[in-house]
């Protein structure tokens, strides 16, 4: 009854989603007055709340591994710990569906309780919106990947999860992707209801930026979790290889970043409205194609869902609804939009419009190189396009981006001059010169990693010169939440050109008792034995390490194989340091009885993920200053109308 319980309460949430879109277009057609508009906002709450009662059911399926359910007999196993079966519930293409719909219904919610301060018209035409997008997915769930479908008779074990996906990093990468990938639907759905009522200025701005910031933290979150699991789990020893599902993930987040930057221009400043709007249709355009790409069947990835090409029709049809519809209303009512006002090209505007070019660029960049292999293997011809083409091409736009970057928040509003940030820019351009001279000095590296390194140092330097002559007491957090994410960003940086740099390699094939050096360390291999797991048996490499010949510290890299369903995986051990991480992988035994290791010594690798964290705090902080200032000025708001009534009623008195 579980299953028949959670597939009634996803018809009924379909159900109320038409019944949502008609009440919010008929108000909208009606002035938006009446008994219908009411109609609009408790019917979004239900339908969030209907989602996430069926997504609960489906979880309880995967605890209960009820095997009579389709989908858990193909995703779960009896022998599986409860937080890969819970995993196993999102895991899949249905379960990841009904998790999208979850998130697009509750986020729906929770616009239609919450918010208050856009004209009631617009609200109406953003959730009627929100409706709309939702009924294409619940359509695609009931009709084309029904989650709760049974078998005709229960399976007598499960096929279990993905081994690859059997980690504690996927049990939560995926929610917090989806709920940066479908919160971005908000922003889709703010932009068209604005269109509708030709409503574009700081009010719709200042609405719609806390929601797609709260998207793009999540975002950024899934993507730093996502990277860090690939580089630990698979065995490669790389943390981003531009897999065309790493891309999908990539591009919604680009698009995010120029959004929520041009929605703050747009808020403050009144300026941008036509590109905020704009921006708004490609940040979910770009979640569809994301979408439409890992689950069509076309592409082969260890994190992509091979699906029929059947359903990667059904989403292509609904994405050339949802981003063709929006971009025709747009070309339509783009003439209408007030231009905004102006302001300087010296300005933090136009540093804020000229990185968001920059973006788009790179955007531009990364969705050619994803989709154009794709294009040609249609023809016949198998093209691969990866890091010799990524990796240049991309930094024309990103490197004078973030030289834009380390000056943009020195610049006032409207308009500034260059002479008066002098002094900072000189120490900036100082401390450049200075990394750049002793890096040439010390040893050779290729363009792109010396670029990076010199960049990220006086990149965070320039992060923190905002909060110079200020008392920091007193600093808003949206002020405290840009410095931390820009100077994540440095961090970041600095760990990508580390790692590309700085990286030492080492294949052995060693008897036991063998060593190994890999950089400054030293590595033996003291024995192999097998291990086992609750549903895998493993050989694990019995290692000591050694830095600098100081005191040996055991490592344990392992070769497993798991039975459910049979599938051998490789589980690397990492020995971090403050300056590093040694990375090991066992292989497999060769006929004289030696065993083939794979060493890397990585310098400050970890900062890639260190400053993706900040970038994500960063966010954080800045929404909390959103929502505490949005607080203020509704107390605020509420006191003068309290006082207004209490005067008005002394006066009548």
């Amino acid at each position: 009854m579980i299953a028949e319980f959670g597939l009634a309460a996803l018809w009924l949430a379909a159900a109320l989603a038409a019944l949502q879109l008609f009440a919010g277009a008929s108000a909208l057609r009606g002035g938006g007055a009446g008994q219908v508009s009411a109609l609009v906002r408790p019917v979004a709450v239900v339908q969030g709340v209907l989602t996430a009662l069926s997504f609960a059911a489906l979880l309880l399926l995967f605890v209960r591994t009820d095997l009579s359910v389709k989908l858990v007999a193909a995703n779960s196993h009896s022998a599986k710990p409860l937080i890969y079966k819970l995993a196993g519930a999102w895991g899949n293409h249905e379960g990841s569906m009904l998790l999208w719909v979850t998130v697009m219904a509750g986020m729906g919610a929770l616009i239609a309780l919450l918010e208050r301060r856009l004209p009631e018209r617009t609200m109406l035409a953003t959730l009627a919106t929100q409706a709309f997008v939702g009924l294409g997915f619940y359509a695609f769930l009931l009709f084309s990947s029904n989650p709760f479908e049974r078998l005709p008779a229960p399976a007598p074990e499960g096929m279990g999860l993905n081994p690859l996906l059997q980690d504690i990093g996927l049990a939560f990468h995926p929610p917090t992707l989806y709920l940066g990938y479908v919160g971005l639907s908000l922003a889709f759905s703010f932009a068209v209801g604005a269109l509708l009522t030709g409503e574009v200025g700081p009010a719709f701005a200042r609405v719609m930026r806390p929601w797609v910031l709260l998207a793009w933290i999540f975002l950024t979150i899934g993507i730093t979790a996502g990277s860090y699991w690939a580089y630990y789990e698979l065995g490669w020893g790389g943390w981003w290889f531009w897999d065309p599902v790493e891309n999908a993930s990539l591009m919604p987040w680009l698009a995010g970043t120029a959004l929520l930057h041009s929605a703050s221009v747009l808020a403050a400043r009144d300026a941008l409205r036509a590109w905020t709007v704009m921006l708004g249709v490609v940040a979910f355009s770009m979640s569809m194609v994301g979408t439409f790409l890992v689950r069509s069947g076309i592409l082969t990835s260890v994190h992509a869902f091979a699906v029929d090409p059947e359903r990667g029709t059904f989403i292509l049809v609904l994405l050339a609804i949802y981003i063709g519809g929006a971009l025709t209303l747009f070309a339509l009512r783009a003439g209408s939009i007030a231009e905004g006002e102006r302001f300087s090209a010296t300005s933090r505007e136009g540093a804020l419009v000229f990185n968001n070019v920059m973006l788009s660029a790179i955007l531009g960049i990364v969705l050619l190189g994803t989709l154009y292999p794709l294009l040609t293997e249609a023809f016949g011809v198998k093209v691969s396009v990866g890091p010799p083409y990524f990796n240049p091409v991309s930094a024309i736009f990103a490197v004078p981006m973030l030289v834009v970057m380390a000056a943009g928040p020195l610049l006032r509003w409207r308009k500034d001059r260059l002479a008066r940030v002098r002094g900072p820019l000189i120490l900036i351009g100082l401390v450049f010169a200075a990394l750049l001279a002793a890096l040439l000095v010390w040893r050779p590296f290729g363009l792109l990693p010396l670029l990076g390194l010199t960049l990220s140092v006086p990149l965070a330097v320039a992060s923190v010169l905002p909060l110079r002559g200020r008392d920091l007491r007193r600093l808003p957090l949206a002020v405290w939440g840009m410095v931390i994410a820009h100077f994540g960003l440095a961090v970041a940086l600095f760990g990508m050109a580390a790692d590309s740099a700085l990286t030492v390699e080492k294949l052995a094939a060693a008897k036991i008792g063998d060593v190994t050096k890999v950089g400054p360390w030293t590595v033996e291999l003291e024995g192999v034995e097998p291990v086992g797991g609750p549903n895998w048996i493993a050989l694990e490499g019995r290692m000591s390490a050694s830095y600098r010949g100081g005191k040996p510290i055991p490592i344990a890299p392992q070769s497993r194989s798991f039975w459910a369903p049979p599938q051998q995986t490789t589980e690397s051990a990492l020995l971090t340091r403050w300056n590093g991480q040694l990375y090991a992988v066992l292989g497999d035994e060769t006929d004289d009885g030696r065993w083939q290791l794979r060493l890397w010594w990585k310098p400050f690798v970890t900062c890639i993920w260190f400053g993706g964290l900040l970038v994500a705090l960063g966010g954080f902080l800045a929404l909390l200053g959103r929502v505490a200032t949005d607080l203020r000025r509704r107390v605020a708001t509420h006191k003068i109308a309290v006082r207004k009534r209490e005067l008005e009623k002394a006066q009548g008195q």
